[in-house]
């Protein structure tokens, strides 16, 4: 019996935020894989090590978690004004299932850097030491993000003292600003109400805020739901029955945002919408042990991503938190103290962070400006990666 080679196909693991992925250009993919389709998606499964029933993704660069099982794919950008396009897919661990419906803010984090890294970004908008503007064009929602990249000696600067928390080791500080973040097309808001009554089977009437903001999002209390907003992972992710109720509501909620028109087709979109929980600001140990005090936060907030608590908080999901907190009568803006604000700091199982955003009110409707927030990333390993030349 004969089989395949491998082939190596040049890419980059990097680490975003919060997030890890690996990062490819379109260029360098094989020609059957640099558009959509099935052949695309059987080669980014393949090369995170998906669908494993084992749950590890031993044989794939995957480390088995929804914030580890990510893939990026770039590209001098097709759309004027723009350096880079940057499409994301979420790769689903124990199904052969690429999720392209939502950004990855935290990948975000690097892809102005890679971009600049590997020619995708002009030789003269790169100074010599300073800050490079980097124009992304996030292809699954079609807005625009800006990256504020710092430069030394031409090179990208990847060290730094800057800390955020969920990261064990400081790097430089990489500014990102999300312009119009409301995700995709239509309203914001799209039950046109800033609060509704959720019902959900099993669960019972939950009052939700329902937005889409960086990334579908809906958010309800803490307290509704039988928590404090002060867990940590282990806290959910070893219940099963608890899991099954945040599906319930992420599956209720998403038909009623119009995402989906039967709960049925929620299991075919794991990444959107997410389901996070509020609680107004309290004392806390965060999963390193550090002392969260409750003077020192706005509010607490736990997300949920591909059916886990999160270890720290989506950067797509805290786009939604700032933007939301900046519109009174939303409950992340209630369980923030209510009032006006342009800026938030909020609690999540890791520690804090902080998210600044601009919305107003514009012929009776919400619309989102602007959010901005600081992360860091940086290049772990670069080279090639070796898949089975049939997986795909």
């Amino acid at each position: 019996m004969s089989f395949v080679p491998q082939v190596k196909i040049p890419a980059t693991y990097m680490r975003g935020g919060t997030s890890k992925g690996v990062f490819l250009r379109v260029q360098d993919l094989p020609e059957r894989a640099q558009v959509a389709g099935e052949a695309r998606d059987n080669l980014l499964l393949r090369i995170i090590g998906s669908p494993d029933p084992y749950g590890k993704q031993i044989d794939g660069l995957g480390n088995g978690s929804s914030s580890t099982s990510k893939s990026v794919l770039l590209s001098k950008s097709s759309q004027p004004g723009h350096d880079v396009d940057y499409l994301f897919g979420q790769v689903a661990i124990d199904r052969p299932f690429v999720d392209w419906s939502g950004n990855c803010g935290n990948l975000t984090a690097a892809v102005g850097s890679f971009a600049i890294s590997n020619g995708l970004v002009d030789a003269d908008k790169i100074p010599e030491n300073g800050t490079c503007t980097v124009r992304i064009w996030q292809v699954n929602i079609q807005k625009t993000i800006i990256a504020h990249v710092p430069i030394t000696n031409g090179q990208v600067q990847e060290t730094g003292d800057f800390e955020l928390d969920g990261v064990t080791f400081p790097a430089a500080e990489v500014q990102i600003e999300f312009l119009d973040p409301a995700d995709g097309e239509g309203s914001m808001f799209p039950t046109g109400n800033l609060v509704d009554t959720l019902e959900v089977p099993g669960v019972g009437s939950l009052q939700a805020t329902m937005i889409n903001a960086g990334i579908p999002t809906i958010f309800v209390n803490a307290a509704d739901i039988g928590y404090t907003g002060t867990e940590l992972q282990a806290d959910i992710n070893s219940d099963n029955e608890a899991l099954a109720k945040f599906e319930l509501i992420r599956s209720y909620g998403a038909v009623k945002m119009g995402l989906i028109k039967d709960v049925s087709e929620a299991a075919a979109r794991q990444h959107t919408p997410k389901v996070a929980f509020v609680a107004p600001a309290a004392s806390y140990t965060s999963s390193s042990g550090k002392t969260i005090k409750a003077e020192d936060i706005d509010l607490l907030v736990r997300a949920m991503s591909m059916g886990q608590l999160h270890h720290a908080m989506m950067g797509t999901a805290a786009v939604a938190i700032g933007t939301a907190a900046a519109i009174p009568g939303t409950l992340v803006n209630l369980a923030a103290g209510g009032g006006e604000r342009n800026a938030v700091r909020f609690g999540h199982p890791s520690g804090t962070l902080r998210v600044g955003a601009e919305a107003a009110e514009e012929n009776g409707q919400w619309v989102a400006k602007k959010a901005i927030m600081s992360r860091s990333a940086r290049v772990l390993m670069s080279g090639s990666v070796h898949v089975p030349g049939d997986c795909f």
